[in-house]
């Protein structure tokens, strides 16, 4: 069974870990020789620098608040309580600051000590590999895959915070005093894209063996560079973010806006377009859209270009599914979410000749009913069979709901559950198990980060063919014109509109929303007043009264949270280090 290396090898062969100081990561079972003479315990070393590399998607993230899911808290996309030890509670509530201290994970403590404890590995594996016993060659795709790991936990922190400190491939050890400034955003970019070109490079040329399936490829260090310049070249970056940071402003972003940039995002796009090593996982002959609901569930396919494997589990139906399938129903999706799916003809509910009020999630754009567990779903039971789930409202219902799944006085309540990447015949509890991987980075993610730089260049007429070729895998309607319901002869706002829209409905609960939200800088509007729910009352048999309200949480974005600030603890310890602005 093709795994990722780092969840088979045993834990007895990694060096565990003192994690109360910046960059510590001092072994104390075996020490240096004895891990870099020896190949099993050096591929081990390795390996769990892999171990966290989804660590922002896991949906264990954040005391169980889900990780992929809880950067959705942290937008418009989903419900949970006001539990402000929830990050992504504290974070839409305005309550986060450089001294938070959280339930479960603290903010510094996920956001910038599991970076920098895994770029501490990389040093020490790569300061100690010319003396471990492979053959050259070996080391040298041991290296690139270090730094790649290396150049992808720098960028997780340079979207969060901005400029951070770049330390080479410096070893720091526990007793010494390390009083570092940070680097430039400039700076940073231009490391972490040296870094994969380098690394790109280096693998170009390389074939794993079955058994290695799920390590650093070329094409993830070419999908990567797609990713960290679309980046760079949006709004919060790009000049952005700069004219309110006074002597800070080359550390939260570019100092000034350069369209250029925008070009250098489509180039690094278009390199992994025309790479020809991925294509769009399609299946719409079994059903319309069986492609995008079945990519998830496929450790191994076409479209995935960096992925976090897991051995055959049901750990997000668990999560993520309601009571009466046993589940914990963590994720609650808001009806702002239901109202960005399009209908089955491409066009908005405002529109479309498809939509029915009174039938709201008939003919919607496939992709709804595979991301979206809604009133009336037919889903696998407990017992093995499908039979509806039920989440409308007892008050006001002439048929009262005796399932799980409806309103609980004094609780948060959507009318919604979570469905994307979930298996369909699994529910928590029924026998079984299914494969898959975290989705880090696949194909489809491409052809957007593709069609937004095209856009944003002048080149808009470009865009429609990589957003054509996502909606035609969603199994919506071609139209007569081709365009999959898009309008034609799009202005530059318009086609970015939509690009943002298809954006969140594709990678809904792909750890994504967050970072799209700061770095267009919309979460200003996005991230005020309150949420939508859906309120639904049974009237009959098969009748259903359908009422949007508000959530009771009101979502408080403060301006200063387009990046977030530096943990408390390292401001105090290196007085060379520079607190982001609002903070």
């Amino acid at each position: 069974m093709k795994r990722l290396i780092a969840l088979i090898i045993g834990a007895g062969l990694l060096a565990s870990c003192q994690k109360s100081k910046f960059l510590d990561d001092k072994t104390n079972l075996l020490d240096d020789k004895a891990i870099f003479t020896d190949s099993i315990r050096t591929l081990g070393f390795l390996n769990r620098i892999y171990v966290d590399v989804g660590y922002t998607f896991a949906i264990y993230r954040f005391s169980a608040a889900g990780g992929a899911g809880n950067t959705e808290l942290a937008s418009d996309n989903a419900e949970g309580n006001n539990n402000t030890s929830v990050w992504g509670n504290a974070y839409t509530l305005g309550s986060i600051g450089p001294n938070n201290v959280l339930t479960g994970f603290a903010a510094d403590k996920d956001f910038w000590n599991t970076p920098y404890m895994n770029i501490r590995r990389v040093n020490l594996l790569l300061q100690r590999l010319p003396e471990a016993p492979f053959h050259e060659s070996t080391k040298q795709r041991m290296a690139a895959e270090a730094r790649f790991l290396r150049a992808w936990y720098y960028y997780q922190m340079v979207a969060v915070f901005g400029g951070v400190p770049i330390i080479d491939d410096n070893v720091y050890d526990i007793n010494d005093v390390i009083n570092i400034p940070r680097n430039s955003f400039d700076e940073c970019i231009n490391y972490i894209t040296s870094e994969l070109d380098h690394c790109s490079q280096a693998l170009a040329n390389v074939v794993y063996a079955d058994i290695d399936y799920g390590r650093i490829t070329a094409g993830a260090c070419m999908a990567l560079k797609s990713r960290v310049l679309l980046y760079a070249a949006s709004p919060l970056f790009n000049g952005g973010n700069s004219s309110n940071a006074g002597d800070k402003a080359s550390l939260v972003g570019y100092t000034s806006y350069d369209k250029s940039r925008w070009q250098l995002a489509a180039n690094a796009a278009e390199a992994v377009i025309n790479s020809g090593k991925y294509q769009l996982n399609i299946d719409n002959a079994t059903r319309p859209g069986n492609g995008f609901y079945s990519v998830f569930l496929k450790r191994v396919n076409s479209e995935y270009i960096l992925a976090f494997n897991r051995g055959p589990q049901r750990e997000m139906e668990s999560y993520y599914l309601p009571g009466s399938r046993s589940g914990s129903l963590v994720m609650k999706p808001t009806h702002n979410l239901v109202e960005a799916f399009p209908m089955r003809d491409g066009k908005p509910t405002s529109e479309s000749p498809l939509y029915d009020p009174a039938n709201p999630y008939k003919n919607r754009d496939p992709r709804f009913d595979y991301s979206i567990i809604y009133n009336g779903l037919s889903y696998t039971s407990n017992t093995g069979p499908k039979t509806p789930i039920w989440t409308y409202q007892s008050a006001g219902s002439t048929i009262p709901n005796t399932t799980s799944d409806g309103y609980v006085a004094g609780g948060y309540f959507t009318g919604y559950f979570s469905r994307k990447m979930l298996d369909e015949n699994l529910a928590s509890n029924t026998a079984g198990t299914t494969d898959r991987g975290w989705a880090l980075i696949r194909y489809a993610e491409i052809l957007l980060n593709y069609a937004e730089a095209l856009n944003e260049t002048g080149a808009t007429a470009k865009a429609y063919a990589p957003l054509q070729q996502i909606r035609e895998r969603a199994g919506i309607l071609p139209g007569a014109d081709g365009l999959y319901g898009m309008k034609a002869g799009m202005t530059i706002d318009e086609m970015r509109s939509l690009i943002q829209n298809e954006r969140r409905i594709e990678l809904a609960f792909e750890d994504h929303r967050f970072n799209d939200l700061r770095r267009w800088m919309i979460a200003e509007q996005v991230l005020q007043g309150f949420n939508k729910v859906m309120i639904i009352n049974r009237t009959g048999e098969n009748t259903f009264t359908y009422r949007v309200a508000s959530a009771p949480r009101p979502l408080n974005f403060r301006k200063a949270m387009y990046l977030l600030p530096i943990p408390l603890s390292e401001i105090q310890k290196m007085p060379l280090m520079v607190q982001n602005p609002g903070y």
